[in-house]
């Protein structure tokens, strides 16, 4: 139950409370997202470093964590190239449409997407890929959490926080197509539920064995890692036009490393 609830905490709370902001303040928020963004990449990459695959490594081989680092990357890969085809689809192959190019095309602004038929198309996609992307997420918290509950709780609370953009993602093109704040705001909610699917199946896979606990840590890391350093921080970055957020990501690391060793 602990554990369904830290998933919930990061997906469901996370999106929607990213999509209250949208509704409340459109983008205004830009450079303080930035930094909440950068801050919880940092303390992922260290619970990924200094957490999940030290935990991996004392259950299986170097062979099994590689193998779960490679499973991870390869499959926030598979869901962005899928993303891009049917962006790619639904926006004429116009290169400048093409999602986490840039933090405009992240957030599909109007300068980007002009009409307000594209722009629900736009947010209607982000809520379906976004959805399945909080899916490895949660296989992080449900794997962590099930290992150790302390850890569940950090993993759930970074996760929370890196999806607030997320849910930014799906509600700007949605109110800006049209539909209703409230409407929108159901919608970043929904998406996160996927979330508690993935730490289900972190639970599971956690439970089955030494080797699946093990791969369950390192395709976890994987896909974190894969997140932090191809979206999170570029994202960070072009937000805030400057290089505040590989310093805050730096502290997040920092942050991060001094939890695991409070925790131990």
């Amino acid at each position: 139950m602990n554990i369904i609830a830290m998933s919930t905490l990061a997906g469901v709370i996370g999106t929607g409370f990213g999509g209250l902001l949208t509704a409340i303040f459109g983008s205004r928020t830009d450079k303080m997202i930035s930094i909440f963004l950068s801050f919880a990449g940092g303390v992922m990459s260290s619970i990924v470093f200094f957490e999940l695959i030290p935990e991996a490594m004392l259950h299986s081989s170097i062979a099994v964590i590689i193998l779960g680092l490679g499973i991870g990357v390869v499959m926030v890969l598979i869901l962005n190239n899928i993303l891009d085809k049917v962006s790619d689809e639904n926006f004429d192959n116009d290169e400048n449409t093409k999602l986490h190019a840039t933090y405009k095309d992240f957030y599909h602004e109007t300068d980007v997407i002009a009409s307000q038929n594209s722009m629900m198309r736009s947010g209607v996609l982000m809520f379906f890929v976004i959805g399945l992307h909080n899916v490895p997420e949660g296989l992080a918290i449900g794997a962590a959490g099930n290992y150790n509950i302390s850890l569940g709780f950090t993993l759930a609370l970074m996760i929370g926080l890196h999806n607030i953009p997320e849910g930014m993602a799906i509600s700007a093109p949605l109110i800006s197509g049209g539909l209703s704040k409230g409407k929108s705001i159901l919608l970043t909610v929904l998406a996160g539920v996927p979330t508690v699917l993935g730490a289900l199946i972190g639970v599971l896979m956690g439970g089955i064995s030494n080797f699946a606990l093990a791969l369950a840590f390192s395709t976890a890391g994987g896909a974190m890692l894969y997140a932090v350093f191809g979206e999170i921080l570029p994202q960070s970055v072009v937000m805030s036009k400057n290089r505040i957020p590989t310093i805050v990501l730096l502290v997040g690391v920092v942050f991060g490393l001094a939890m695991t060793k409070l925790q131990s």
